[in-house]
């Protein structure tokens, strides 16, 4: 439907633990989610079925050549395009996507979230706002350790050793420089409800352009 408005799209980076899903879900809860397609970054990590368990251990999951990338970029332009997709099913625990795919259908407002998103100059060109979640790493670390146990059935030295070996140098290599390129940079995320205000705000405030 070439008359159609383009979608509104969002970027929302940030290191591990800093808040970005509290940032997505503040914006969802506010403008609504019957307005908002979510993609997760987490979702396109490549499938690493024909490795050993072994070998699937010892990837660095944070460097963004683990991820399928080109896979998300192409997914934004379909919903751009008011396309729907099939949104992968990553399972964290084995480190292979399933089967399962869940359709996105296409939305006045796209959020992409993920570590790695403003490193990806691919990505950085669809988004219409970029922001940045800054949180202290002391912080941050927690949280993972708390998460990865909880959820992805790690033990707490594997996650200290993985934040060690290549968590924390890929975000100071990737993740922190990329910072520069956003639009908005909000210290602690959903919890700071002034910069949530705004940003709230404003996405509301762009929504009626493109509509009106």
């Amino acid at each position: 439907m070439p008359n159609r408005t383009p979608p509104l799209v969002i970027g929302i980076a940030g290191g591990t633990g800093s808040g970005k899903s509290t940032v997505a879900k503040v914006i969802i809860d506010r403008v609504g989610a019957n307005h908002i397609a979510l993609l997760p970054h987490d979702a396109y990590y490549k499938d690493l079925t024909k490795l050993e368990p072994a070998q699937r251990a010892i990837i660095n999951f944070d460097h963004p050549d683990s991820l399928e990338t080109s896979l998300l970029v192409e997914h934004i332009k379909q919903l751009k395009n008011y396309q729907f997709i099939e949104l992968p099913v990553y399972d964290f625990k084995t480190h292979t996507r399933t089967p399962n795919t869940i359709r996105i259908e296409p939305q006045p407002v796209i959020l992409v979230e993920g570590i790695l998103i403003l490193a990806e100059k691919g990505l950085r060109d669809l988004f219409d706002v970029k922001i940045y979640v800054d949180t202290d790493p002391d912080i941050r670390f927690i949280r993972r350790l708390e998460r990865d146990i909880a959820e992805r059935g790690r033990t707490s030295t594997s996650v200290i050793h993985q934040y060690m070996e290549t968590v924390r140098p890929m975000h100071m290599e990737f993740v922190e420089p990329s910072k520069r390129y956003a639009d908005v940079i909000i210290p602690e995320g959903g919890l700071n409800t002034v910069a949530m205000d705004m940003l709230v705000a404003r996405i509301e405030a762009l929504l009626r352009s493109q509509h009106s």
